[in-house]
């Protein structure tokens, strides 16, 4: 099987290796998710019992008669789009409080398992259930269908929560899932009793509609997009009880509309984070949970932009832990004070107990992700040394590291039970191993030290070969990471005859606030310039490197990282293949596009510097277009209007559509053909022998 093929298959060689886990049971027992083989998509929840050493598979979806996808719900589908979600099965779970129970959604049905003798059951529950979130202590479980938060147990016959016509209650809004990273719109009280939930207005947003060409007996899907300078959807939350209680929470949303987040912890009051719409400003409410009445107990501001850190704020005996940008490094905040120092680059925040803040964090080396402990009284112990990307789960002191590094294939995950190294266990894993040798030479390039990687093909000789740059380039995305996973592709494009170059420039993450705000106003000029800079640069540590014959690829930002680059520096570049492509920032949506360009009546210009479609006369490089036809994140609107510009203009250009192809490209004929159609299109158009 050819690797293009195993890279489809696999899911980019994901499949069987042990993810998302959970510390239950005082820290004794953990709940992950895996799938039987490395070409199997099916994943099932499994138990790792710490004191016997034992695996037990919890939920199985095939014994179900729930193995495949045909009967998602619509909202389900969207959920993992917006997650990024390409597995099937359980590829979501929710445990309580003691762990004595979890809850997944198959096929929008309720299973619940009791995780003590192992009976499983399927709730009676409301067709098209799906984001099941069971109570602390274990007895109900909330979901939302149809637009509505329902309630059901195994003891507990299914209710209505609260439900409206023509709003959704429960379910993340657009913007918190596809750029704030929160996927969930319901939370339970710590003593189980009260849910707080969002309500979603989408009335005041455009309709989109996106068709299938392919398909002209079908109805186009009319889809809420809030483009950049349109209006938002209406977000709230409301305090809401299983007898039909209902309190409202109260905090001026046309001043803070973007809800970021919320928490109740155990002890702890409820916290909901909210944002300005030029994201400039965020505030950390408390709620008073009898009233709806919030009090602020936290403002960060910022000239550029607030970045949201994942896992923050927090709330710990009393304190509050946030992540803020200071004096040119990402640090942990207590009660408004800065706690970590300015030599390290927080990441997220994983945990939060009696010994202090868990993070992940870079220190000098930016291609790095490592865990630390920050005690209280701000030292801080770095818990994982190895180069590579390292997270973690914990809970009552047992801490489960994953990690991935150039010196193994795929990632493993490490459970460490109350401290203790010498007992460590490894979950076993069922990934394939790639048949692919992987060889990068990392590297610093240019007066800005530009991270960058630098693939050959294998046995490569003196002959001088062409340069294919595979970057993403764009914010919240690194490419550069010392990971062997991150370089499969391009070593197989390496060893298709390119010298392959990744390049991360500025705004990508892990080099501090002040790279990441360089690109404020302008995501076209420093993003291409830095790539120039490390072509140049990279030729003149690896000489073989041909610059007469320069091609580049991307998807997403990297897409219109590529299409910018053989409209605006055709000396440079060659030729290019841009998937899934921002074309027109106007068309892409208001959080992502505002918080770097800004407003676009209030900032044109920053729009106008960053637009292709004016670029289109200078085209004389061949270009390749790819876009999914169903993708509601980048619609396809971008590539034909950047297309029927290039035609207007009588430039010559390729597009390929995919029918039925979202954002991602998970079906494994899709996956496997574009690889090899991007590849013969780059050989021909620089003059590349097979």
């Amino acid at each position: 099987m050819s690797f293009p093929r195993r890279y489809a298959v696999t899911r980019r060689f994901t499949l069987g290796a042990p993810r998302t886990p959970t510390v239950v049971s005082g820290g004794r027992r953990v709940l992950f998710l895996r799938s039987d083989a490395g070409d199997d998509p099916v994943h099932s929840l499994w138990l790792l019992d710490l004191d016997s050493g034992e695996e037990r598979r919890l939920i199985d979806p095939r014994d179900l008669g729930v193995a495949g996808e045909d009967d998602l719900p619509a909202e389900e589908r969207a959920r993992r789009e917006r997650a990024r979600e390409t597995g099937e099965g359980v590829v979501a779970y929710s445990v309580d409080r003691e762990g004595g129970a979890a809850v997944a959604a198959l096929g929008g049905r309720l299973v619940h398992v009791d995780l003590a003798s192992g009976e499983v059951r399927t709730l009676e529950a409301e067709p098209g259930a799906f984001d099941p979130r069971i109570d602390p202590t274990g007895t109900v479980v909330a979901y939302v269908a149809d637009g509505s938060l329902r309630a059901v147990g195994p003891d507990h016959a299914d209710q209505l929560v609260i439900g409206e016509s023509d709003v959704t209650w429960g379910a993340a809004d657009f913007i918190a899932a596809e750029e704030l990273g929160r996927t969930r719109g319901h939370w339970w009280s710590p003593d189980g009793t009260r849910l707080v939930v969002e309500r979603v207005d989408e009335s005041p947003v455009a309709t989109w509609y996106i068709s299938s060409p392919a398909e002209p007996w079908t109805e186009p899907r009319p889809v809420r997009y809030p483009a950049a300078g349109t209006a938002n959807a209406a977000c709230s939350l409301a305090v809401v009880d299983l007898d039909g209680g209902r309190v409202d929470v109260d905090w001026d949303a046309d001043a803070h509309p973007y809800l970021v987040d919320v928490s109740w912890s155990e002890g702890g009051p409820l916290l909901v984070t909210v944002l300005d719409r030029p994201q400039r400003e965020m505030l950390v409410l408390s709620v008073d949970a009898d009233t709806g009445a919030t009090t602020e107990l936290h403002r960060q501001t910022d000239e550029a932009w607030v970045e949201v850190v994942p896992g923050a704020p927090a709330w710990h005996e009393g304190r509050l832990v946030t992540v803020a940008d200071i004096d040119g490094a990402r640090r942990v905040v207590v009660d408004g004070e800065p706690l970590s120092g300015g030599d390290v680059q927080v990441r997220s925040v994983v945990a939060v107990d009696d010994a202090g803040v868990l993070v992940t964090c870079s220190f000098e080396d930016p291609t790095e992700v490592q865990l630390a402990l920050l005690g209280w009284d701000g030292e801080l112990a770095a818990l994982t040394s190895t180069p590579g990307i390292h997270g973690a789960a914990a809970g009552n002191g047992t801490l489960v590291v994953s990690r991935a590094s150039m010196d193994e294939h795929g990632s493993a995950m490490v459970v460490v039970p109350d401290g203790d190294v010498e007992a460590a266990v490894t979950v076993a894993s069922r990934a394939e191993v790639p048949d692919l040798e992987v060889d990068v030479r990392f590297l610093e390039l240019g007066d800005r030290g530009l991270r960058a990687a630098l693939l050959l093909p294998a046995g490569a000789g003196d002959e001088p070969l062409p340069v294919l740059l595979d970057p993403y380039g764009g914010p919240h995305a690194q490419r550069v990471l010392r990971s062997r996973g991150a370089f499969l592709v391009s070593q197989w494009l390496a060893d298709q005859g390119f010298a392959v170059l990744v390049v991360d420039g500025r705004g990508t993450p892990g080099r501090g606030p002040a790279w990441e705000r360089a690109v404020k106003g302008d995501l076209a000029g420093p993003v291409l310039d830095d790539q120039v800079e490390a072509l140049r640069a990279a030729a003149e540590v690896e000489p073989r490197l041909d610059l007469s014959r320069v091609g580049i690829r991307g998807w997403s930002f990297g897409g219109y990282l590529a299409a910018l680059a053989v409209l605006r520096r055709p000396d440079v570049f060659h030729a290019a293949v841009a998937g899934a492509p921002v074309t027109d920032w106007r068309l892409y949506d208001t959080a992502y596009t505002e918080r770097y360009l800004g407003h676009p009546d209030e900032e044109p210009a920053a729009y106008e510097r960053t637009d292709l479609t004016p670029l289109a006369p200078e085209l004389d490089r061949p270009l390749l277009l790819v876009h999914g036809l169903a993708d509601d994140n980048v619609v396809v609107a971008h590539t034909l209007q950047l297309s029927r510009a290039l035609l207007e203009a009588g430039r010559s250009h390729t597009v390929l559509p995919l029918s039925g192809v979202t954002h991602m490209t998970p079906q494994e004929k899709v996956s496997e053909n574009l690889l090899l159609l991007q590849v013969e299109f780059l050989r021909t158009a620089l003059a590349v022998q097979p």
